[in-house]
């Protein structure tokens, strides 16, 4: 076997070690809270690192994807029907949300003074955060360079945008800049698979530091919103997603999250579907999306495709109301949860952005309820790992739909990859580089797909 193989092979050691430091995490947690707890910066450092990727991977991964475009219209289009695929999903979502956070039974919860202390300071955070209009503006970086380093992912997406359409624009005398691109994409993926030795380690502070201070028993009286949240996200993820994925790509479900197994394992340690950004990129590429494709839909699902968002905040709105004895009308259902989903598009990819824009929400439509966030907070950290995971998916199905949509998918390659007779080369992350036929009656499946993105198909 050769060397690339085998550093291949190994990778499957470290997902195994982040089952183990799962597991050791919530042991900690239980039977030492306070060491739990004390935990936490592993967490958090390690969802650091890997948020400082994210802005040059996006940016190299759009520069790359418009600049190799010659037709400026195709990313127009690619990019107008992503936003109106976004925006019928999240519709989709709050439906179900709606259906589901409807028929769960009403549970009766008493507010103390701390949980109403935590409500106003959840409230405060989301007055700071601005309004639409200093949304919007936050898409402009300072400069050019600060849209790299600032963390932001629109700023990062805006820049690319711009950036790839000067080299677009330059034609010819635009290459050498993209080679310096591509160069450049190479190095980032080679560190952020450096980087991902470390996710041991932060899901381990990760998991040891919510159960160390959450506890089992503070979980009990919370267990039928839990509950009643992660089947309303399985339904949607199965029953919206799995059809339309069939339908449209003519791809299972299941073979595609199979695909995309340890980013979601990922996000399930570390609760950040931050930390699979980067790498869904990749992935992306590698099963035959273009890059242009890849390059506009994903950043962009990031931070506007946010399915299990938009039901997170449906039923925790319609939980609270129903505890506190003041039921929301339909209309005003309606009314607030648009306004949420609306809202949540700014802080998307930000700690806490959930909590937040529940509480300015409901401090702007019915600032009675605003105590009943403190409810919540105590399982927000659980329910934000099948928050992440349905963002994830939905993102992953929303690539490969819009990419069927917009012919830019190679289906020969996605059949191959799915088959697992192109393998994702997880040593370097590098979706140009096929590893190793697993078997030798392989090679001559290998040997008759070219790698290259699906813009050569065309």
């Amino acid at each position: 076997m050769s060397t690339a193989a085998q550093k291949r092979d190994r990778t499957h050691y470290l997902y195994v070690f982040v089952i183990v430091a799962v597991a050791l995490g919530i042991g900690v947690g239980l039977l030492a809270p306070d060491v739990g707890t004390a935990l936490k910066p592993l967490g958090d450092g390690f969802i650091a690192l890997v948020r400082m990727m994210i802005a040059p991977i996006i940016f190299c991964t759009i520069v790359l994807g418009i600049g190799s475009v010659r037709r400026a219209a195709q990313v127009g289009r690619v990019g107008g029907t992503a936003l109106l695929y976004f925006l019928v999903m999240s519709g989709f979502a709050l439906v179900i949300g709606l259906l589901v956070g409807n028929l769960l039974p009403v549970t009766d919860l008493q507010l103390t003074e701390e949980l109403r202390a935590e409500g106003a300071e959840r409230a405060a955070q989301a007055h700071e955060a601005g309004g639409t209009v200093d949304f919007l503006l936050g898409i402009i970086p300072t400069s050019l360079p600060s849209a790299l380093t600032d963390g932001s992912v629109l700023e990062a997406l805006f820049v690319a945008l711009l950036v790839g359409f000067a080299v677009q624009a330059l034609g010819e005398r635009g290459e050498p800049a993209l080679r310096a691109v591509e160069v450049l994409q190479r190095i980032v993926f080679k560190v952020l698979a450096m980087v991902m030795w470390a996710a041991p380690v932060g899901a381990f502070g990760a998991i040891a530091a919510v159960v160390g201070a959450t506890g089992v028993d503070a979980l009990k009286a919370l267990a039928v919103v839990m509950v009643g949240f992660y089947v309303t996200c399985a339904l949607f993820v199965l029953v919206v997603l799995g059809t339309l994925v069939r339908l449209v790509a003519g791809v299972g479900l299941f073979s595609l999250l199979r695909y995309t197994a340890r980013e979601i394992l990922l996000i399930v340690s570390t609760s950040s579907s931050e930390t699979a950004l980067p790498r869904l990129i990749a992935k992306m590429e590698h099963l035959g999306v273009s890059k242009s494709t890849v390059g506009i839909t994903v950043p962009t699902g990031y931070s506007f495709n946010l399915d299990g968002t938009a039901i997170y905040l449906t039923m925790a709105s319609l939980f609270i109301a129903n505890s506190l004895g003041d039921p929301l009308s339909l209309g005003e259902q309606v009314s607030l949860l648009v306004f949420m989903v609306i809202a949540s598009k700014g802080a998307a990819g930000v700690s806490g952005a959930g909590l937040a824009t529940l509480a300015g929400g409901l401090s702007s439509h019915r600032p009675e309820l605003l105590d009943g966030v403190g409810l919540i907070v105590g399982i927000d950290r659980f329910m934000s790992e099948a928050r992440a995971v349905t963002n994830f998916i939905g993102n992953t199905v929303g690539t490969l739909v819009i990419g069927t949509w917009a012919r830019q998918v190679d289906r020969d390659r996605l059949r191959a990859v799915l088959a697992g007779e192109l393998p994702f080369d997880e040593a370097s992350m590098d979706p140009a580089v096929v590893p190793p036929p697993v078997s030798a009656q392989r090679a001559p499946q290998h040997s008759a797909l070219p790698v290259v993105s699906a813009d050569a198909h065309r």
